[in-house]
């Protein structure tokens, strides 16, 4: 059926939206001003277009094949000196519940991973001001790098978000390029684009009022491909933000990855992952105001299409969060435009401690159902969206 005829043709504003799907199925870029007319729907028959439309292009875009990865989480400490409003997992030094793992204990969390068949370990941390080698940070990041690439040299390790670069930095008096290469150097693959929220100060001065600003967060990222590190990009939906400030910032995603391409960089964004707010234990201020303790599905699978327009050919691959929406919510997100549908992860902190009921861990054959579920083929790939053969 014709996309017009799924409409009453009085409705100039259902004209308008026809049109605007239209423009995008014949590859035209979506402009913020129409992006925000997508998100802005309520009727489900809209809706409904604007999910085919995403849809298609993924299928234009990257085929059916939806893709996974065997990896693993390990958060090597939960003591942070920030104070973010939407965080259950921070806990002061000395607190109950504070923790700090040994290199060697990483080191026994990525051998059990290794045999379990992981191809990537991601780590991330609380900004502890104690991990510190003779009073400098590097030197620990460093070791903590280079002990898990010493071990299992195979082993990929996506690691430390652009604010624990700047925290790096800042506590050593450097500058972000020398903390990336020698990180890189030692041993790092790639890096989250996590720490990213919403790239809106009015929001982060409300929800992470001590996180690096929107900018400092796009110049790191754009330096890391620059000195030829990938990322993945990130944003936190579903809490204060609006509609306009959730495409301003998958414009600056997109303008980010144009960057990188135009310019010629040797690496650049390899996958965009919404993260819808869970709000069950996070800190009571922004729990008050958001009033929800669980994501919107509704919600987060109309911005998961619009993401998908909107960032187009300049970044392909998609995955929904499995924990903060449950595996089948996932599932469904695969419907909206997403084609990977993440990581087994085995652990899982963060999200959890904040009330999220998706689970810490998903074996490889589940992650595969859910994905046969929906009759598409399914594929493990690499941190970097390779083909894993074994």
């Amino acid at each position: 059926m014709p996309l017009y005829d799924l409409y009453p043709p009085m409705v100039n504003q259902i004209k308008t939206i026809k049109t605007i799907l239209e423009e995008v199925r014949n590859e035209k870029e979506l402009s913020e001003s129409d992006g925000l007319i997508l998100l802005s729907q309520t009727d489900e028959t809209i809706i409904n277009a604007i999910r085919q439309t995403a849809d298609q292009l993924r299928q234009q875009q990257v085929g059916n094949t939806v893709t996974y990865i065997i990896n693993r989480n390990i958060n090597f400490t939960n003591i942070c000196e920030q104070h973010c409003n939407f965080c259950a997992f921070r806990r002061d030094a000395g607190e109950d519940g504070a923790f700090w793992l040994k290199i060697e204990q990483i080191i026994q969390k990525a051998e059990d991973a290794v045999k379990r068949g992981a191809t990537e370990i991601c780590m991330q941390g609380g900004l502890n001001p104690e991990a510190k080698i003779q009073g400098r940070s590097l030197p620990y990041y460093q070791r903590l790098v280079v002990s898990l690439k010493q071990a299992f040299p195979n082993l990929h390790l996506h690691a430390f978000s652009p604010q624990e670069i700047q925290f790096i930095a800042r506590e050593d008096k450097i500058s972000y390029a020398e903390v990336i290469m020698t990180l890189k150097t030692a041993g790092l693959g790639s890096m989250p684009g996590t720490a990213a929220e919403v790239l809106d100060d009015t929001v982060r001065r409300i929800i992470c009022p001590e996180k690096i600003n929107t900018q400092t967060w796009l110049d790191i990222v754009s330096l890391a491909h620059s000195l030829g590190l990938n990322t993945t990009s990130t944003m936190l939906c579903g809490q204060i933000e609006t509609p306009q400030q959730q495409i301003q910032h998958l414009s600056q995603i997109r303008n980010l990855q144009k960057t990188a391409i135009k310019k010629n960089y040797p690496a650049k964004i390899t996958e965009f992952i919404l993260l819808p707010f869970v709000g069950k234990d996070a800190p009571l201020a922004l729990r008050n105001r958001v009033k929800r303790e669980q994501p919107s599905l509704k919600d987060t699978l109309l911005l998961t299409a619009v993401s998908r327009i909107f960032l187009g050919k300049w970044i392909p691959n998609h995955q929904p969060s499995w924990v903060k929406l449950g595996l089948n919510g996932a599932t469904e997100a695969l419907r909206w435009g997403c084609n990977d549908i993440g990581g087994t992860l085995m652990e899982e902190h963060i999200t959890t401690m904040a009330g999220a009921m998706g689970g810490t861990c998903m074996e490889v054959e589940t992650l595969q159902q859910a994905i046969a579920s929906i009759d598409r083929p399914y594929e493990q790939r690499s941190t970097l969206y390779e083909k894993v053969t074994r």
